[in-house]
């Protein structure tokens, strides 16, 4: 796939959709494990990409990323902006140093690991990374987007019978379990509407 501008314009665009849709969603999740703002975080972060869209657009891809995920580090707050904002920057870090031939699932496998270094955390711990993981296992298999997206809603449901391990949901013990991870719903939520926005892209 060719990438340009209006595909880098276009997934900006898809994923502050979606987030700004499911805000208040996701604050509800958050609302009763967590300090209940991470809707309200996500969509701040997403709002600042946003408006600064046209320049990310004329962005390099690894350099659109890396921006992006500094961003997010630094407008997310909490847990989430520094977990997707290191997802982004290692990214696009491995991206900008490895273009030829690079493996682009072996990237994102690398760059999870970064995540789940950053986070102290692991599977099974309720957080993004019980979405992640999934995820990147159908992209080593080179599964159709439609299936990806599947395997991460079906991923983020499972975090309901998980205990939480990190975070502030951590301090519930087995209250937390019952209640599905914010985090894990909106990186479901971002991971079905960036395979969609593919599925549909035609570079010209």
């Amino acid at each position: 796939m060719q990438i340009n501008r209006a595909l880098i314009l276009g997934l900006i665009e898809t994923c502050h959709e979606v987030i700004a849709s499911h805000a208040d969603d996701l604050c509800e999740l958050d609302r009763a494990i967590g300090d209940g703002d991470h809707g309200t975080n996500m969509r701040r972060g997403c709002d600042a990409v946003y408006l600064d869209r046209e320049r990310l657009g004329a962005l390099p891809l690894p350099q659109a990323l890396e921006t992006i995920g500094t961003m997010l580090v630094m407008s997310v707050g909490g847990a989430s902006g520094p977990l997707y904002g290191t997802l982004l920057i290692e990214i696009g870090r491995r991206l900008g140093a490895r273009q030829n031939g690079a493996d682009f699932a072996n990237i994102v496998g690398e760059a999870i690991e970064a995540v789940a270094k950053r986070g102290r955390a692991q599977a099974g711990d309720k957080t993004l990374l019980d979405v992640l993981y999934p995820v990147h296992s159908e992209m080593v298999r080179q599964s159709a987007l439609v299936h990806i997206a599947e395997r991460a809603q079906q991923s983020a449901q499972l975090t309901a019978g998980m205990k939480a391990m990190r975070g502030r949901a951590s301090f519930l013990g087995d209250r937390s379990i019952g209640h599905i991870d914010p985090g894990a719903s909106s990186c479901a939520l971002l991971t079905t509407a960036i395979c969609r926005y593919l599925k549909e892209y035609h570079p010209a």
